[in-house]
């Protein structure tokens, strides 16, 4: 079975591991006051829809060994890199969320990240969340990991933090879900049936990339709120070479520019697919729940967090915020989510 080298800050290589379920010898090397790792390793998973597949999991662990190990997901766009650091210097997606002094701080936690399977384009199949779940639990086995503090999960990666306290709740100790349910609401999932759309109207033109760029400019719509929309893009529409042009098209614009050149077409239809097809009976998840919710997110309603917590078969407790951020709010977190990922994650919770 081939196998990944494992990169360490300070180094280009390290010793590989077997894929086995058997703890690794892993690399350290200390940065900034962090231990910071990361490496790819092959897999073979029991999809739910797939059959069986040999994948390859790529992950990231940052923090002291011996820390508590929390595991963070975020969106689809989402993937392994939380924050940067001198080790890994790109900027992650969770800046806002990770660092000294937060919650989620490094330095006393292991934060550990993985890139969705399927992110990279390699598997045209149909994706479930819970075989991102299963994914997390494999991965676990790989690095020695009996048990986490807690998941964060964030948006899509909510859905997977509760597809895990459902299958394998016997190694976590809580969840924190933001912007996340235990089930796709019906005008989320016709959003994305359009979008889905666009990229295949796209590729029958042999523009499959406009196709995507058009179906996150659209997606973009659902992530932020009206009331954000119109405090940031308030400036009346022009008359530019003969055709009326919005304020906020340039913004558009720009984010699907973004999204084709990071992301493969193959890979978002299939996540964006796994969203629709996500479903938890909230009665399996057993373990203490935090859920967050933001007031006047189209994608999860507030009467789906409720849902939720009401639905649990542990403790929960239900936190809304008040964002102009709508669904993303959690990536312009101005400290209330740290706020109360501190007492979620500072709370006790027995074995």
């Amino acid at each position: 079975m081939s196998l990944e080298d494992c990169i360490a800050p300070s180094a280009t290589r390290a010793a590989a591991f077997p894929i086995a379920h058997e703890p690794p010898a892993l690399p350290t090397a200390s940065c900034d006051g962090h231990v910071a790792m990361r490496c790819e390793i092959d897999v073979v998973l029991a999809m739910r829809h797939a059959g069986a597949r040999r994948l390859r999991l790529a992950w990231e662990l940052l923090g002291p060994e011996g820390a508590p190990v929390v595991l963070v997901s975020g969106g689809i766009s989402a993937g392994r890199h939380l924050v940067a650091s001198a080790a890994f210097p790109q900027r992650g997606w969770a800046e806002s969320t990770v660092g000294n002094g937060r919650a989620l701080d490094p330095t006393r936690l292991r934060l550990l990240a993985f890139d969705h399977v399927g992110a990279d384009g390699g598997l045209d199949a149909v994706i479930d969340t819970a075989d991102q779940a299963d994914a997390a639990a494999v991965l676990l086995d790989v690095l020695g990991i009996a048990r986490l503090r807690a998941f964060v999960g964030y948006s899509y990666g909510a859905a997977v933090a509760l597809q895990f306290a459902a299958r394998h709740g016997g190694r976590l100790q809580r969840v924190v879900a933001v912007s996340g349910a235990h089930r796709a609401h019906p005008w989320a999932a016709a959003g994305r049936a359009l979008q889905r759309k666009a990229v295949a109207l796209g590729g029958l033109q042999c523009a499959e990339g406009q196709g995507l760029a058009l179906a996150r400019q659209f997606a973009m719509l659902g992530y932020r709120s009206g009331d954000g929309f119109a405090e940031r893009f308030g400036a009346p529409a022009e008359v530019v070479n003969g055709r009326v042009r919005v304020a906020s098209e340039d913004y558009l614009d720009a984010a699907g520019v973004r999204f084709v050149a990071s992301t493969p077409a193959v890979a978002w239809q299939r996540l964006s697919e796994s969203l629709d097809l996500h479903r938890v009976a909230p009665s399996d998840v057993r373990v203490p729940v935090t859920v967050v919710a933001v007031e006047g997110d189209p994608l999860v309603p507030l009467s789906e967090a409720v849902a939720l917590v009401e639905g649990l078969g542990g403790p929960a407790n239900l936190r809304v915020l008040r964002s102009p951020h709508g669904h993303d709010a959690f990536l312009k977190d101005d400290g209330r989510i740290d706020a109360i990922l501190r007492t979620a994650l500072d709370t006790e919770v027995s074995a």
